[in-house]
C-alpha cells in the first residue's frame, strides 16, 4: 500500500515537471496554458482576493446542500426500492439508464420553476448525484449476509434497530462508495451549472476568467477545484479501507 501510494506522487511530480518543462520552453503556449508554479502562485492570489474567497464558500455551500440532499433523499429512496420488489423491477431499467439522459437539458426547467438562482443550481447538483447513490444503497442492501436477518430474527429485533445496528454498518462499504459518487458527481452538477447560468460561485469565476483572458485566475481557480476534490476523494478512500479493514477483522 504504502508503495502504491509512492508511485502515485511519483507519476504525478513527473507530470507536473514535464508540464513545467513544455510550458517554459515555449512547447505549450502559456496564451493556452500557464505553468504549474504560475497557477501556484494564482492559487496563493485567490486566498488574498476577498471576492473569489466569497464565490468559492458560495459553490462549496452549495454543493454541500446538494451533497447532503443526494445522501439523505437517495439512501431513502434506495432502502424503499430495496423493499418492495415490484418497485424495484419497475424502477430498475430506469435507473440502469440514468446517467444516458442529458441531465443539464432540466436546467431551463428549474430556472422556469424556481427562477435564477442557488436553489436551481443545488438542484442540478442534486439530480446528477441521486441515482449513483440509490444505486449504492441498493446494492448494500443486496450483500447484507442472510445470517444477520437471522440474528434479527433470533434477537426479535424491530425494523428500525435491525436497519440501524445491522444492515446500515454491514451495507457501510457499498454507502461510502455511494458517497464518493455523491461528491463528485455534486461537484460536476453545481459547477456545470454555475458555468452555464450563474452570477456567483466557482464556476461563474472560472468562466469570468476565460472570457476575460487572465489565464493565471482560471488554471489558479481550476487548480483549487482540483485540490479540495482530492483531499476529499483522499479522506473518504481512507476511510473505505479503514472500514474494510475492520470487517475482516469482524
Amino acid at each position: 500500500m504504502k508503495n502504491d501510494g509512492l508511485i502515485r506522487v511519483i507519476v504525478v511530480a513527473v507530470f507536473v515537471l514535464l508540464l513545467e518543462i513544455g510550458c517554459r520552453s515555449g512547447v505549450i503556449d502559456q496564451l493556452t496554458m500557464v505553468p504549474p508554479s504560475e497557477m501556484v502562485v494564482a492559487l496563493i492570489d485567490i486566498f488574498r482576493t476577498p471576492e473569489l474567497v466569497q464565490q468559492v464558500a458560495a459553490s462549496l455551500l452549495n454543493i454541500a446542500a446538494a451533497v447532503v440532499m443526494v445522501i439523505l433523499i437517495g439512501f431513502v429512496a434506495g432502502v424503499v426500492i430495496h423493499a418492495l420488489p415490484r418497485l424495484r423491477a419497475a424502477i430498475d431499467p430506469l435507473l440502469s439508464s440514468y446517467y444516458a439522459l442529458p441531465l443539464f437539458a432540466f436546467y431551463p426547467l428549474f430556472i422556469v420553476l424556481f427562477g435564477i438562482g442557488r436553489l436551481s443550481i443545488i438542484l442540478m447538483g442534486f439530480l446528477t448525484g441521486f441515482a449513483a447513490m440509490v444505486l449504492a444503497t441498493i446494492n448494500g442492501l443486496d450483500h447484507i449476509p442472510d445470517v444477520l436477518n437471522k440474528v434479527a430474527r433470533t434477537y426479535q429485533m424491530g425494523p428500525v434497530s435491525t436497519a440501524l445496528r445491522l444492515k446500515l454498518p454491514a451495507a457501510a462499504p457499498y454507502l461510502v462508495t455511494g458517497l464518493q459518487l455523491a461528491i463528485a458527481y455534486g461537484f460536476i452538477g453545481v459547477i456545470a451549472s454555475e458555468f452555464i447560468l450563474s452570477g456567483s460561485g466557482l464556476g461563474f469565476a472560472i468562466s469570468f476568467a476565460y472570457n476575460a483572458f487572465d489565464t493565471n485566475g482560471m488554471y489558479g481557480l481550476i487548480l483549487l477545484l482540483i485540490l479540495i476534490t482530492t483531499v476529499l476523494n483522499m479522506a473518504l478512500h481512507r476511510w473505505d479501507k479503514k472500514l474494510a479493514t475492520r470487517r475482516r477483522r469482524e
